[in-house]
């Protein structure tokens, strides 16, 4: 069953109450600001008025939503009528970009793409979505046991509707198999995505942050400390080499905590674990010194054991940066024996192979979204 959300689509975007979308954009740089919530150019959020869905654009970031115009506006019907009919049109949901009067407030500086998950959005018939990397989420979402322990932790929280979606590709898979997933499909609203991350949604920009911070501290999980990293010696250690420090020193716990990197140095937990920092980190042997030229085929991440993590100088962008924080926020809160369930090499190269995706990185490399 698709969103009953389908009035027919306008012409030019209609006046949305300023005080909604004003509402949305604090809320969007909120929760970006907040690496717990979300990672770099990592979730998004939209808003449904006559017939046009405002969405974060792909590879802008919620936390520049109020210095920045990062919000898209879309005909809603044309793009569920597209997606009904399983035409690739609404995989980009380019062709149903509602034109905006030159000068109009709101109105990005430059041409930019729907999220790549604006199909996402589309089918659930809520006003407000919001869709989340929140770390507390995805330690249980990349459990095989997810199922029973979001049930512990949900089930019975009033107003609270949750399904758990079996992991899909970002994008149509991912909102075929919210549309399907079990007891509520669609309706639900929260959804937990396998290997991916949340989606909260109510009919207003309110009701959607209480409802998603209810959710957020019933899935907290404790994180295991680790020692703090040497960060002078990591500076010397790096200097004259292909790699450099991470902006975040919380990147150091992968290194410094045993139990992290065993969870760490697996393959690919999420999605954008693979986009950004590769299929693999690299781990230098003890007492080894990082190269000053990184071969090619060498991981983004560079882990020496007891002592920090490096990342490689060329291709830097703030979103490998702000992945290699979540890996460790990630990775603290599961332990080695938890059965986790990583991303397969087929869903590895689905990824890889995507074209959305390459456009997603370009915009998130560039300076201004970077």
């Amino acid at each position: 069953m698709l969103s009953q959300v389908r009035p027919a689509a306008p012409m030019s975007p209609p006046a949305l109450a300023e005080d909604e979308l004003d509402a949305l954009r604090r809320l969007s740089a909120r929760l970006g600001a907040d690496p717990s919530r979300t990672q770099g150019a990592g979730g998004n959020t939209s808003i449904k008025k006559d017939g046009t869905m405002w969405i974060k654009a792909s590879g802008t970031w919620l936390a520049h939503a109020l210095d920045r115009s990062i919000m898209v506006p879309v005909a809603l019907a044309p793009l569920l009528e597209a997606y009904g009919q399983g035409s690739e049109e609404a995989e980009t949901a380019l062709s149903f970009v509602v034109a905006q009067p030159e000068g109009a407030q709101g109105a990005p500086a430059v041409a930019l793409r729907p999220s790549i998950e604006t199909t996402v959005h589309a089918v659930i018939p809520w006003r407000v979505v919001i869709h989340l990397h929140c770390v507390e989420t995805i330690a249980h979402a990349v459990r095989t046991d997810a199922h029973a322990r979001v049930a512990a932790r949900l089930d019975g929280l009033r107003g609270v509707h949750w399904a758990l979606v079996p992991y899909a590709r970002p994008g149509l898979p991912l909102a075929r198999a919210i549309v399907g997933a079990r007891p509520y499909g669609e309706r639900a609203n929260v959804h937990v995505l396998a290997n991916h991350g949340l989606i909260v949604s109510a009919d207003t920009v309110a009701g959607a942050e209480a409802l998603l911070e209810r959710v957020i501290a019933a899935l907290a999980v404790d994180i295991r400390a680790a020692p703090l990293a040497d960060l002078r010696a990591l500076a010397a250690l790096a200097e004259g080499s292909a790699y450099r420090l991470p902006a975040d020193p919380a990147a150091h716990a992968i290194a410094l905590d045993p139990a992290t990197l065993a969870v760490a140095r697996g393959a690919p937990l999420y999605p954008d674990h693979v986009i950004f920092l590769g299929d693999r980190i690299d781990l230098l042997e003890d007492g080894a010194c990082p190269p000053p030229v990184a071969p090619p085929a060498a991981a983004s991440m560079l882990v020496m054991p007891g002592r920090g993590v490096l990342l490689r100088r060329d291709g830097w962008t703030a979103g490998v940066d702000a992945m290699a924080r979540c890996l460790a926020d990630v990775a603290s809160r599961l332990s080695p024996a938890d059965p986790i369930r990583r991303l397969s090499g087929a869903e590895i190269h689905a990824l890889t192979h995507w074209e959305a995706e390459t456009y997603r990185q370009a915009v998130n490399g560039s300076p201004r979204h970077g």
